[in-house]
């Protein structure tokens, strides 16, 4: 009996031993000032299997003169879950979805092709079953990531290229983007980054102060009690609650200039910020936030005609100041 109970104790060490070391398709950059890393998309293995978010570019930890940006901001993880992901993400609109019928399939850059399975509206929420994940090339230098995704679908066929550069000599990560229309329709679309913000594991409260070149104003979920605009800024009210959270879902003031997407979060707790600009206009400005996450959400506008290419450019600069006492 004792034998028995060993060898079961044996096997059930072995299975939590080798739950613990699992490990993710990964990769890591670093220009000197800043080190990255990333967990790499790939079908079946990658740490993100879900069907909202494009799979490429997820930065789980970025340093930065000891300064910390990233990280899981979620309680519980699963590989498809629709938010199990970190960093700078990113989430294409669906191509196709209102004109395909129940059992068709539509699609989403940066994942791949999916089926409808019902009569219902999208929801990003939702897990949709794979037709056709498409193929995933990754290149890797010492300061840069490329990816890219090809599809080969029906209605909407292209090339989709992600490359993350750490700029040398700067404090500074590009993520260029190219999106090729392989195909005979035209693709137009809306795509936002997410910005799952956690500089130094500051929890969401007056630590934080976000900043934009431009009065804005709005209002939404928690407005007057949890957040507020002030000029040129948002600023929390008090620390959250683990389940509060806040949403504007169009912040105004924002115009149809690059130069109005130009958003700073610093943490005033222990002087670290980050600073995004982009080559394209915001198609419109949302802020979303929880307990753990502080999150700007910029959209822009994707227009890829048959045989044409789309490019953008976000840039992301991090820095340090000095903290006001």
């Amino acid at each position: 009996m004792k034998k028995t109970i060993f060898i079961i104790s044996g096997i059930s060490l072995f299975l939590i031993c080798a739950a613990q070391e699992e490990k993710f398709p990964e990769a890591e950059i670093s220009n000197g000032l800043i080190k990255a890393h990333f967990y790499l998309p790939e079908n079946g293995k990658g740490y993100y299997q879900g069907t909202r978010f494009d799979w490429s570019g997820i930065i789980n930890s970025l340093e930065f003169k000891g300064h910390s940006y990233y990280g899981q901001w979620f309680a519980k993880y699963s590989p498809t879950a629709h938010d199990a992901v970190m960093g700078p993400v990113e989430e294409f609109g669906p191509l196709g979805y209102k004109e395909a019928k129940p059992g068709e399939s539509f699609v989403k850059v940066g994942i791949g092709s999916l089926t409808k399975p019902d009569g219902s509206t999208y929801s990003s929420y939702k897990l949709y079953q794979f037709v056709n994940p498409g193929k995933w090339k990754i290149n890797k230098k010492a300061d840069q990531i490329q990816f890219i995704h090809t599809l080969d679908d029906q209605s909407y066929p292209y090339e989709y290229t992600k490359t993350i550069k750490l700029t040398k000599g700067k404090s500074q990560l590009v993520i260029t983007h190219s999106l090729k229309n392989k195909g005979t329709k035209a693709i137009e679309t809306d795509a936002y980054d997410h910005n799952f913000l956690i500089i130094d594991n500051e929890g969401t409260g007056p630590g934080y102060v976000v900043k934009f070149p431009v009065e804005v104003s709005g209002t939404g979920k928690g407005y007057g009690e949890l957040y507020q605009f002030q000029g040129k800024q948002l600023t929390y009210l008090k620390a959250f609650a683990k389940s509060e959270s806040i949403y504007c879902g169009g912040m105004q003031g924002i115009g149809n200039d690059p130069k109005d997407y130009d958003i700073r979060v610093e943490n005033i707790k222990t002087g670290a910020g980050v600073r995004i600009t982009c080559d394209r206009p915001a198609l419109k400005m949302v802020f979303w936030s929880s307990s753990t996450t502080v999150c700007p959400e910029p959209y822009i506008l994707i227009k890829a005609e048959p045989g044409k290419e789309f490019t953008w450019t976000i840039t992301y600069d991090y820095y340090t100041f000095d903290i006001q006492k």
